[in-house]
């Protein structure tokens, strides 16, 4: 619906420029009926209409902006030979991780959600089981268990020493207090992988609740559990995927791949989004056929913007035989007219001013009431033009080269200024009021 109402507006300002053009045409047809300048003045105008064919076009911001008109650059883009190929975005194992609890437990809160952008360390969960108190228990009283072991075993040494003890109890003895300090650093390593530090453990600051948190800096792509729901660790909370570390992995048939070679550019854009061009680089290829397809995967990296860009995404890949850089620009900034390619630029350059029939060369009336008037519509036309800003825009030549990608390679018959502004969208409507103008186009 958009598009139509664009069509007709464009349509609309088109017909009222000719109607423009074809009123003031049969005004200056009256006025040359009305005097009698004989055989040799219409030769004259004839000749000055010739003279006035110009290649710039001047557009007032109003028509600029009713068919939204865009500025672009002459862009450098790898347009060469290129072959397609589909393939799918993922994300390594390694760049992805799930938020586990190590213990058991119920799941009392729950701070993130699906899309959730979370850093490394981050809590994702809070989860509560009695047994946490009974490990920070036994980690307390076995200080005490220790202590009297080591009483005991100082006393069997001494026994023995005194030939009053035996020697399988002095063994029993340090077999104890061995045993128990062993227990007390499990217990030690359990609270803290718990997250609790085993110094802080005292009888009046005992934990019933653990905290889950985020293996690594990434965006949460699922949720798994709820509050009340019970955990533990063959049951993640969350998934997290770091998606700045994605991969393009590209399905190529075996007639293509001698053509792969790693460090090749590939430029491809997702199924979803066909107008924005990302930009991955080749660091691996395949060594066999994946499945039955007869396809060789090739390896990328996505480089530069990954902007909306999501692991499982479905993507068309333009693997670029050759790395040369062309002269390019968008395919809706060149138009065709009479067999040839054109762009806009934008110029400070300005349109010729056409001299009004009836007047001589040196810019006199014939009678004095054709000077009145005359002088009276270039007073009021000169009030308008001073109203009006406008942009002038010069129509170039060009030869068409490479297109792809929405990209269409371009040479230049004459050289234009560096970094000039060309007009990537609406160059068509510029056409249009160039021709409907006789090969001139100015605001009025």
């Amino acid at each position: 619906m958009v598009m139509k109402i664009h069509f007709i507006q464009i349509k609309t300002v088109a017909f009222v420029l000719a109607a423009a053009f074809m009123a003031t045409a049969c005004h200056e047809h009256k006025e040359g009926d009305g005097h009698d300048h004989g055989s040799e003045k219409t030769g004259t105008t004839a000749e000055n209409h010739e003279e006035e064919s110009s290649d710039i076009a001047s557009l007032t911001q109003e028509q600029i902006n009713a068919v939204r008109i865009t500025m672009g650059t002459v862009e450098q883009k790898n347009l060469t030979a290129t072959f397609k190929a589909n393939g799918i975005l993922r994300v390594p194992n390694n760049n992805k991780a799930n938020a586990t609890s190590l213990y058991g437990g119920v799941i009392t809160k729950l701070n993130v959600q699906v899309g959730d952008w979370v850093k490394k360390g981050q809590v994702i969960a809070v989860i509560e089981n009695p047994q946490f108190i009974q490990l920070q228990e036994e980690y307390l009283t076995i200080g005490s268990k220790i202590t009297l072991a080591e009483q005991e075993l100082q006393r069997q040494k001494e026994l023995n020493e005194g030939n009053a003890g035996t020697v399988r109890n002095l063994q029993t003895a340090t077999s104890e207090i061995n045993t128990l300090r062993t227990r007390k650093a499990s217990l030690q390593k359990q609270i803290q992988m718990m997250g609790i530090q085993p110094n802080s453990v005292s009888d009046a600051n005992l934990k019933n609740a653990l905290l889950v948190t985020s293996p690594i800096n990434g965006t949460i792509s699922d949720v798994f559990s709820m509050i009340g729901s019970y955990v533990d660790v063959s049951s993640p909370v969350a998934e997290i995927v770091d998606n700045t570390s994605l991969h393009l992995d590209l399905q190529v048939f075996e007639k293509d791949l001698p053509k792969v070679k790693v460090g090749q550019a590939i430029n491809f854009t997702v199924t979803n989004n066909p107008t924005t061009v990302y930009t991955a680089k080749v660091f691996s290829i395949g060594a066999s056929f994946e499945n039955q397809s007869k396809t060789i995967a090739i390896h990328s990296n996505v480089i530069g913007n990954k902007s909306g860009l999501i692991d499982g995404m479905n993507i068309t890949g333009t693997i670029s035989l050759e790395n040369v850089l062309m002269s390019a620009v968008p395919n809706d900034a060149i138009v065709e007219a009479d067999g040839k390619y054109y762009i806009f630029i934008q110029t400070d350059k300005k349109a010729p001013v056409h001299k009004e029939d009836g007047h001589d060369d040196h810019g006199h009336a014939h009678d004095e009431g054709e000077s009145g008037h005359a002088h009276q519509d270039e007073k009021e036309a000169a009030a308008h033009a001073k109203e009006q800003i406008v942009t002038n825009f010069q129509k170039i030549e060009i030869v068409k080269g490479t297109t792809d990608m929405g990209y269409t390679a371009i040479t230049t018959v004459s050289e234009i200024p560096a970094n000039a502004k060309v007009v990537v969208k609406g160059a068509f409507f510029i056409n249009a009021k160039m021709s409907d103008s006789g090969g001139h186009a100015h605001a009025h």
